[in-house]
């Protein structure tokens, strides 16, 4: 079965009123030497370059374009870091898969997201979004192993759960779970969210504001 709730009412209430304050895009890295000095709490968003990231930024802080999406799959090649409250950052990794670009290319702003992983001291939690209606793919395993081996705590989140059965959905928490089960940096949790419909976006924040021990 999957998780119970971890988070009371009042938890989740704080976790909106700290994502009703201001959050602002700071800036693009396109070099790890470009990187703003690690002086605040860091999540990482990764995933598959048309699953849902800048939808699901933009829910979470509940601003429609701060994080903007492209028509074109693999279009982000740098990371975004975007500022929340002077507290937290939440920072855009570039996406995998499906780039319309070179492999020399490709290579180069994946590996910046991996260097990233491996040398941001103040990085608390990564989350890895999964389109609800593919679960875990081969393509996602690489970006699994890259968690692993940069020993950073990351959490699946799967995105677009709107378009399959409340059931269907549940079934694929409890499968995605299975999958994570022995890998060493995955975190024991599972959410489901739809940027679209708000579903899951509350316990994100209230996993965000926890792993990033901030309080009000």
């Amino acid at each position: 079965m999957a998780a119970d709730p971890v988070f009371d009412d009042e938890a989740l209430e704080a976790a909106r009123k700290l994502f009703a304050r201001e959050t602002t895009f700071m800036m693009g890295a396109v070099r790890m030497d470009g990187l703003p000095a690690p002086d605040l709490p860091e999540v990482a968003f990764a995933g598959r370059s048309n699953v849902g990231k800048s939808s699901l930024i933009n829910a979470v802080t509940g601003r429609k374009e701060l994080a903007r999406a492209s028509n074109e799959p693999g279009r982000t090649r740098e990371i975004n870091f975007f500022v929340l409250d002077e507290r937290i950052r939440l920072v855009d990794l570039p996406g995998y898969g499906f780039a319309k670009v070179s492999r020399t290319t490709a290579r180069k702003f994946q590996n910046l997201g991996r260097d990233y992983l491996r040398g941001r001291p103040n990085l608390k939690r990564a989350y890895l979004l999964i389109d609800a209606r593919h679960g875990l793919k081969t393509v996602d395993t690489e970006a699994l192993d890259a968690f692993d081996t940069a020993a950073v705590s990351y959490q699946i989140v799967l995105t677009k759960a709107d378009k399959i059965k409340p059931h269907e959905v549940e079934a694929l928490v409890d499968k995605t779970l299975k999958q994570i089960s022995k890998r060493p940096a995955a975190f024991p949790r599972v959410l489901a969210t739809s940027s679209e419909k708000g579903t899951g976006i509350p316990e994100l924040r209230a996993e965000i504001m926890a792993a990033c021990a901030v309080e009000l």
